[in-house]
Formats: C-alpha cells, sequence, structure tokens
C-alpha cells in the first residue's frame, strides 16, 4: 500500500510543530520586507543622495540569490566575530531581500499619486512626514496591497531555505522523517497539502484587507 494512514498520523504532530516555525518565519520575515521595502521607497524620493546609494544596494539584492545570501550571513559573517542563530539569519535574508522587489512596488505606488497631491501639500507648508503619513501613503498603499499579498505568499514557499541553515522548518523536518522510515509519501503530501492550505488562506485574507483598505479609501 503506497499510502499508510498510520505512519501520516504518527508523523503529524512533529509536522505541526515545524509549521509554527514556517508560520513565524514567514510573518517575521514578511514584517520586515513590507516595512524596510517601505522605507527604500520613501527614502528612495527624497533626493539623489539616498537614490543612487538605494537604488545599487537593491539591485544588488535582487539580482543576487537569496541562497548564496544567506550562506554568507551564516557561514561568513562568524569570520568577522558576527554569529547569528539559524532562525535570525533565515528570517534576516528573506526579509531583506523581499523588501527590494517590496519597494519597487511601493515605488509604483507612490509614483501614481497625482503630482498635484504633492503640491497641494507644499502650498499648505506640510513637512515631509506629514506629507507621506496623512497624504501620499493612505493613497499609495492600498492599490498595491494585492502585489504585496503575492510577495507574502512568495516568502512562505520561500521558507524551506531555512533547512540550509539548520533551522528545522517544515519542509526539512519532512525529509528527516522520511530519511528515518524510508517513507516520503506521507510528509512530503501533508507538507504539499499545508502549503496549498495556508497559501489559499493568505489569498482570501489578503482579498479581505484589500476591500477593507478600498472601502475605506472611498469612505
Amino acid at each position: 500500500m503506497l499510502w499508510e494512514w498510520s505512519y501520516a498520523l504518527e508523523v503529524l504532530p512533529p509536522l505541526l510543530r515545524a509549521a509554527a516555525i514556517t508560520v513565524e518565519a514567514t510573518l517575521l520575515s514578511f514584517a520586515i520586507a513590507a516595512s524596510l521595502g517601505l522605507a527604500l521607497a520613501v527614502l528612495r524620493m527624497l533626493g539623489p543622495m539616498f537614490a543612487w546609494p538605494l537604488s545599487i544596494f537593491i539591485e544588488f539584492v535582487r539580482s543576487t540569490p537569496l541562497l548564496i545570501q544567506m550562506f554568507f550571513l551564516y557561514f561568513v559573517l562568524p569570520q568577522f566575530g558576527v554569529t547569528l542563530d539559524g532562525l535570525t539569519v533565515g528570517v534576516l535574508t528573506i526579509g531583506v531581500h523581499y523588501a527590494t522587489f517590496c519597494a519597487e512596488v511601493y515605488r509604483t505606488g507612490l509614483e501614481n499619486i497625482p503630482r498635484g497631491q504633492w503640491e497641494a501639500a507644499v502650498a499648505l507648508n506640510l513637512g515631509v512626514f506629514t506629507t507621506f503619513k496623512d497624504v501620499i501613503l493612505p493613497q499609495a498603499i492600498p492599490p498595491v496591497v494585492p502585489a504585496l499579498g503575492n510577495y507574502l505568499i512568495g516568502i512562505f514557499k520561500a521558507t524551506p531555505l531555512l533547512s540550509v541553515v539548520a533551522v528545522l522548518e517544515l519542509m526539512g523536518t519532512a525529509k528527516i522523517l522520511g530519511s528515518e522510515s524510508y517513507r516520503y509519501v506521507e510528509p512530503i503530501t501533508l507538507v504539499g497539502l499545508f502549503f496549498l492550505i495556508m497559501s489559499l488562506v493568505s489569498a482570501t485574507a489578503i482579498r479581505a484587507v484589500e476591500r477593507m483598505l478600498n472601502r475605506r479609501t472611498v469612505g
């Protein structure tokens, strides 16, 4: 028999524990990506002093493989006296990597704001911080929520890379369970189902957030 329910139920508890680590890493990484990406996008609009260095940084991070960046932080930084645990390395690497993609999404939203909005803020003598907080960002962010949501799902799917830095997330745990019993069908199938369910839940949540923001914008 290809599938054994008894073995599937046996491996389910450790997979659920690993799933908690996967979800934690996803949420922390997305928090970094969303907040840092917004900061990068806003700073790039404050003049060439910020725009050029940040543009180089963004292109460098976007153009190098995520796995190499993770290896660098985990294996190379200790040579310079900086040692981080695997989960911290994974969350930072994934978060910063996807922040560069989120920055481009935010930039698109910011550039779509009519120039008259900026000119009105200047005419009202609003400061830069107030202009962005009260005028620009409330209009720029709602349209880009779907794109940010896609990166949330992308981050979730990137978490199996954490296994290369000794983090027993979902996929890494499934491979260990399979190697111990020489049965891979049940753990790998359960992992695939978990990723499918969580991706569908995330997509539904993103659409709900988008509708909520659109109602607030219209209101």
